[in-house]
């Protein structure tokens, strides 16, 4: 699932000349749904959004409140070109959810988002539908958002999640985990080859001492 998420001081969508919905100051949201998107995505987008940072606090400081904390309104557009893969310069859109199953998607994730806000401030195009949507982006801000690929999760016990849906892998081991590592390999191996040299009594080197030539290291174990 993609979204393109606008920070807007207003919005709204016309139909055939008539103007169905309008915001105010809010968010425009315009959903892509694969047809490999399911409930699990479904909810992780919801969450995103009335999440996402993207106004400023009572101080003025920026990235600090969500539309929710702010209480501002959210318009919703289907938008299934967000599921786009070129062919050369030709879009296609194979990757979408097919029409008869996407707009009982995109009703479920508007319940969604209505139950996990205020209804009466989520406002939505016409699914399916030629609209003309007029934004007036405020900044401007816009935010890409994806939801995770079905089955990304991973089983790597080294991984933080942050919250559902969203995990930070960590890039290896740290150094003391990788020296502890190097310590267990040396002892599961017992004493180096090198280690046994110097240990053991030294033999008189008889070519050396009479000065014939030759290569002392050839007597060396490989």
């Amino acid at each position: 699932m993609k979204a393109v998420v606008q920070r807007v001081t207003r919005a709204s969508v016309t139909v055939g000349g008539e103007q169905i919905s309008a915001i105010g100051r809010g968010i425009c949201v315009l959903l892509g749904i694969s047809m490999e998107d399911s409930q699990k995505e479904l909810e992780h987008m919801v969450r995103k959004i009335l999440n996402l940072r993207v106004f400023e606090d009572e101080s003025g400081k920026h990235w600090s409140k969500s539309v929710m904390d702010k209480e501002y309104e959210v318009l919703c557009v289907s938008q299934f070109t967000l599921q786009c893969a070129l062919k050369g310069n030709k879009p296609d859109f194979h990757l979408a959810m097919p029409t008869e199953q996407a707009e009982s998607f995109y009703n479920s994730f508007l319940e969604q988002l209505r139950k996990s806000y205020r209804p009466e401030l989520i406002r939505d195009g016409k699914f399916g539908a030629y609209m003309q949507v007029h934004i007036q982006n405020d900044g401007p801000v816009t935010i890409e958002l994806e939801s995770p690929a079905p089955g990304a999760a991973s089983s790597d016990p080294k991984q933080v999640s942050l919250e559902p849906g969203d995990c930070i892998s960590l890039k290896g081991l740290s150094k003391l985990e990788k020296q502890q590592q190097r310590k267990e390999k040396i002892r599961a191996k017992g004493p180096s080859e090198s280690s046994k040299e110097r240990n053991a009594p030294r033999k008189e080197d008889r070519s050396a001492s009479s000065g014939a030539e030759g290569d002392v290291s050839s007597e060396r174990e490989p």
